[in-house]
């Protein structure tokens, strides 16, 4: 059997960091507004009313303004880690809702970027998108794949309602990345489950060239039992039970939403890993940001059990039970 490992890891974020106290000047709120609804103090941004305007409407922060630039950024330092190059890469998959164009996808010029020139392709399932790339990568590697960068990348001030005081305040922009590789046996994926209610679509869209429309209480609702239904099923698939699972991952949406979906599962604060506060939501780039940072802070050891869990636009959801293998 050939099973699948992570090896490298990476995150990349634009400078420009915006603070609730600056989003005043676009409409009427506070700090503590902010932070009360949705736990989120800062959010880093590379496009979008914060930029350095110039000419341009969507102009770059930092050098890493575009979806692409931030996924670069991100995968590279995911191959140091593993001690690799492109050309050793089969496969880069971009999970994103915020593609730099319609045609073609944005994993092109990424594999440009990076050197591989194997194969390419985009993922969009919103905010579930990483863990679907997760599975897909999974599948593609016991198909006879060997090595796989797997990033998760948004520039999501390119698609907020700035005029929207409801919902403008979530989003920000990064990017995360992993490497996956064959190992023999098993390997690390337990179990997972990937679903959708495309019934939900006008729950969270845009169109084209508008900002994002959000019906935030439904969300919530709906956000909440997806997540924790998604979650039991992959755990019942790695027949393990929620007191072994060493750290929960879950989508950064909301502050109240990850508490809810921890608080439904039994699970304790000190076990979820949360980076909201300082990034906002950043949809497919939200789990493997958290999971970086996990990793990076000391948080993840060697046989531990991970849950990864999200929903996204669609409305869809994702989960998948991580064992973490060192070495």
């Amino acid at each position: 059997m050939t099973g699948v490992t992570i090896t490298g890891w990476g995150s990349a974020l634009p400078e420009r960091v915006v603070t609730n106290g600056e989003l005043s000047a676009l409409f009427e709120t506070t700090d503590d507004w902010i932070v009360e609804r949705s736990g989120i103090r800062t959010r880093h941004v590379a496009t979008g009313p914060f930029a350095d305007a110039g000419d341009d409407p969507n102009p770059p922060a930092g050098g890493l303004g575009t979806t692409g630039t931030l996924a670069v950024t991100a995968a590279r330092e995911a191959l140091r880690v593993a001690g690799l190059q492109g050309s050793d890469i089969d496969m880069v998959i971009l999970c994103t809702t915020t593609a730099d164009q319609l045609i073609p996808a944005s994993s092109a010029s990424i594999a440009a970027a990076l050197g591989i020139v194997r194969g390419a392709m985009d993922i969009n399932a919103a905010c579930a998108g990483f863990t679907y790339g997760l599975v897909t990568a999974s599948g593609m590697i016991a198909a006879g794949a060997r090595r796989i960068v797997l990033i998760g990348a948004e520039t999501l001030t390119r698609a907020t309602n700035w005029a929207d005081r409801t919902n403008a305040f979530l989003f920000g922009d990064g990017a995360g990345a992993v490497v996956l590789e064959a190992t023999p046996g098993d390997g690390c994926l337990l179990g997972w489950d990937l679903g959708v209610d495309g019934t939900l679509v006008d729950l969270l869209y845009a169109h084209h060239g508008s900002g994002m429309v959000m019906r935030g209480k439904e969300v919530f609702r709906r956000a909440v039992m997806a997540t924790v239904s998604s979650a039991t099923a992959s755990l019942e698939r790695s027949k393990l039970g929620i007191d072994e699972i060493s750290l929960f991952v879950p989508h950064q949406a909301n502050i109240r939403i990850m508490e809810a979906v921890a608080s439904r599962l039994g699970l304790p604060t000190e076990k979820v890993a949360s980076v909201i506060g300082r990034t906002g939501n950043t949809s497919s780039a939200s789990i493997p940001l958290a999971l970086v940072d996990a990793i990076q802070s000391g948080r993840v050891s060697d046989g531990d059990n991970l849950l990864l869990a999200g929903f996204g636009a669609g409305m869809t959801w994702a989960s998948a039970v991580w064992r973490w293998h060192e070495g």
